[in-house]
């Protein structure tokens, strides 16, 4: 008798390891990590891979499979959403969830500009002056290549929906009534800020806020602080890594 759970483990964790690049070891192109690939860096998502489609490394990879895995399992109603997607290997983990369970009535949102991050408006959000995410060219990866690595693993279809555009713009009309994963990763405060206020009323209670930048990005942190202190929320902040970390809402 096929053992469906393990075949269902084997698929994801060889999913990670691809969007991870380490089946070929895929070298960093930052300038921080020496441009060879170190195991201890793509663990923790500390260096830019060159080919890879995601930066985020293992622990916080392995957080979304299992929180995802966790709102199918307790039957927490809602779709998932990732905001800021660069090369789509987050969104396309959470696709790979689904149909490795077998699950057809959820979709899997991917909001970002195609154009990397916005030059910060200081006026409005001054936790953002001098930030330089804008800079970075890196961070810019157009719709059709996020929609070919989709199709590389022949998960691009009708459960995957893509919400172009800067946030400010495209989330507070987004055609989304409920998540049960909500995955924040627009580093800066304006963008963690008006994702968090266009699209957690939608959150389901037992379903997930997830931070990709609670560490790296002090505006993000502040915001986070900032809206959570706004709204009262009170539940316990996890950590995955040295920046990743995720809260359940109750």
């Amino acid at each position: 008798m096929t053992d469906v759970g393990a075949l269902q483990d084997s698929y994801l964790q060889l999913m990670e390891r691809c969007l991870l690049g380490l089946i070929w070891e895929d070298p960093p192109q930052d300038i921080w990590s020496g441009g060879v690939f170190k195991p201890a860096l793509r663990e923790t998502g500390r260096d830019w891979p060159s080919k890879a489609h995601s930066m985020i490394g293992s622990r916080r990879m392995r957080n979304i499979r299992l929180l995802a895995e966790d709102v199918v399992r307790r039957g927490v109603p809602g779709d998932f959403i990732e905001t800021g997607i660069w090369r789509g290997g987050a969104c396309i983990m959470m696709r790979a969830v689904l149909k490795a369970h077998g699950v057809t009535d959820r979709r899997v949102w991917c909001a970002d500009s195609f154009e990397g991050l916005p030059e910060p408006d200081a006026a409005s959000y001054p936790q953002d002056a001098n930030d330089q995410h804008a800079t970075y060219e890196a961070l810019a990866i157009s719709l059709e290549q996020v929609q070919e690595n989709f199709s590389r693993y022949d998960l691009l279809d009708d459960q995957v929906r893509f919400l172009k555009g800067w946030f400010k713009d495209t989330l507070p009309t987004a055609p989304i009534e409920t998540l049960a994963i909500l995955r924040l990763d627009g580093d800066m405060y304006q963008s963690t800020m008006e994702a968090f206020e266009a699209l957690y009323d939608k959150l389901s209670p037992g379903g997930y806020c997830i931070i990709d930048d609670m560490g790296a990005v002090p505006a993000c942190r502040q915001a986070v602080a900032d809206f959570r202190n706004k709204r009262g929320i009170t539940d316990k902040i996890e950590q995955i890594d040295w920046t990743g970390a995720y809260w359940r809402k109750t």
